[in-house]
């Protein structure tokens, strides 16, 4: 599976700091940078996967970050039993962060670009649909939770560069995104 840095350097500017987090798991900026460096360092994967695991009292953004780790380790890893059992455990960790927090576009965002570039064939896009259309509801409320401004243009970009809009969606985005600037 293919993950371009491209998508890994925008899910760096994606993800809000929402958490206030214990001193043994680093900030949410500090995570954010390291996740980018996670996709092609395997050790910092390894290590920000052991951080997030061990703690006790994630978040719904902490447990997303997981789930992202998670899907990174299938990216690592060579054998294809391990690249699928990472993207189980990927799929039901987001699914746990979107339950603690169903409106929170940046979560579903997060999963929604993983399943985005997961090879269809694999089956991993079951939440692609219900998670467009939540964040793109959550984006006509202007309910941005805690995003700001560029992190809501750029899943905005992402979501119509994707292609998996509708035309009326599309049209929608567009308007959306000429209102920000």
């Amino acid at each position: 599976m293919k993950f371009s840095s491209n998508f890994f350097a925008f899910l760096l500017f994606t993800i809000a700091a929402t958490c206030i987090c214990k001193a043994d798991v680093p900030e949410p900026h500090i995570i954010r940078k390291q996740l980018v460096a996670a996709l092609e360092r395997r050790s910092l994967t390894d290590s920000l996967y052991k951080s997030l695991s061990a703690e006790q009292n994630k978040t719904p953004l902490l447990t997303c970050y997981l789930g992202v780790v998670q899907a990174l380790k299938a990216k690592h890893a060579w054998n294809p039993y391990f690249k699928v059992k990472y993207l189980n455990d990927a799929e039901k960790t987001l699914q746990i962060a979107v339950n603690g927090q169903p409106d929170n576009m940046e979560i579903r965002f997060m999963r929604f670009s993983i399943e985005h570039n997961v090879p269809g064939f694999l089956g991993y896009t079951k939440h692609l649909v219900a998670d467009r259309e939540e964040i793109i509801k959550q984006l006509n409320r202007k309910h941005y939770t805690t995003a700001d401004e560029s992190v809501v243009r750029t899943i905005i970009k992402f979501l119509i560069d994707s292609k998996r809009c509708t035309p009326h969606e599309t049209e929608i985005l567009h308007k959306q995104l000429a209102a920000l600037k």
